[in-house]
């Protein structure tokens, strides 16, 4: 005896556009557009079997939501809200973790961890960790700010940014500073190379062989770099490193220099060798803005590949390694893409002026 025919449910207009819509709509849940071909399946009537078969699912699946429909219509179609474990931790006792973590400190701590929140909210350690996760807490970490006081911030953000944007024609847009300090470290024991499930080891302690100050000017249009290195960083090694500058740029273009307000770079004898060559124009960032000049993400890079982890026995080893770094990179340079205009990045300035102002409130 064959399974009895399902009576054809009869649609709306509205039910039936929805429907397929739902059904046809790529981001729709999966579950969700089965159940809505089922429905319209439905609707032209056929056996619970015969519907079955050429959907692809059981017969009872699609008897199912036959009753579903009939009774809910297109709400029944939704997932019923699961059975499950009532929650054991009550709203005034997650709002006292959350205040507590937000408002007090531990007497023996700058900072609460979750054993010593748990011990003092009576709580178990899991609960504490979830509920800091679930409201975006986390305590262990810090992380630190400086607003640039510079009076003419705004001025000065506009010109760089500017330039970075709308670069001038027949120019070389070059961002310059200097990376001082560079230490040559080599460590007191040998390194332990990577190993298959082993990190790379080395001692924890070094010896110093002396140090060096990079100067270096990032081209914004192809990414090349031109560096020194030197001694000291004064204002003679600074002018030095400008006459290199000098030498590897054309003579027929500009060049638009960009850098920030160190004493080195404001000394009588750059400002001299500057007034002396009309064809060089100075740009400064604002003071405390260091992140507005490009050359700073190639002395990230820097040290990230070559300087961190670097073993160096002499100064020598030292020169050789950043200059290696600059020859590859200068090998295949990439300019970094600078995508917010300046009334982006006075807004963004703006509104974290805003969100600290009232968190302090």
């Amino acid at each position: 005896m064959g399974s009895p025919r399902l009576r054809a449910l009869v649609l709306s207009g509205e039910e039936r556009a929805e429907l397929t819509a739902l059904a046809s709509r790529r981001r729709t849940a999966q579950g969700l557009a089965e159940r809505a071909r089922i429905v319209l399946a439905c609707s032209e009537g056929g056996s619970c079997p015969s519907i079955g078969a050429r959907l692809g699912v059981h017969a009872d699946t699609v008897r199912k939501w036959w009753h579903r429909f009939a009774e809910h219509r297109l709400e029944g179609l939704r997932d019923e809200p699961r059975s499950g474990a009532p929650r054991r931790i009550e709203d005034t006792r997650i709002e006292g973790v959350i205040a507590r973590t937000l408002e007090s400190l531990p007497v023996d701590g700058t900072h609460w961890s979750s054993r010593g929140m748990a011990k003092a909210s009576g709580v178990s350690v899991s609960t504490v960790q979830r509920i800091w996760r679930a409201f975006g807490l986390q305590p262990h970490r810090s992380e630190t700010f400086k607003l640039s006081t510079d009076p003419d911030f705004v001025a000065k953000v506009r010109d760089v940014v500017g330039l970075y944007m709308a670069p001038p024609d027949r120019a070389l847009v070059l961002c310059v500073d200097e990376k001082s300090q560079i230490q040559a470290l080599d460590r007191t024991q040998p390194l332990l190379p990577m190993r298959p499930g082993q990190a790379e080891r080395r001692s924890h302690d070094y010896t110093r062989h002396g140090t060096t100050a990079l100067f270096a000017a990032l081209d914004i249009a192809t990414g090349r770099v031109i560096g020194q290195c030197f001694a000291r960083h004064r204002a003679i090694e600074f002018r030095r490193f400008l006459d290199a500058v000098e030498a590897n740029v054309p003579r027929e273009l500009d060049i638009h220099l960009v850098m920030d307000n160190y004493a080195t770079h404001k000394a009588p004898v750059v400002k001299a060798w500057l007034l002396k060559r009309p064809r060089w124009h100075v740009h400064f960032t604002p003071t405390s803005a260091s992140w507005l000049n490009q050359i700073e993400r190639f002395f990230a890079l820097l040290t990230e590949r070559q300087l961190r982890r670097g073993v160096h026995r002499c100064l020598s080893d030292l020169h050789a390694a950043i200059h290696t770094f600059i020859d590859a990179h200068n090998a295949d340079p990439k300019p970094f893409r600078w995508t917010k205009s300046a009334d982006d990045v006075l807004a963004s300035v703006e509104r974290f002026c805003l969100l600290n102002s009232s968190q302090s409130a």
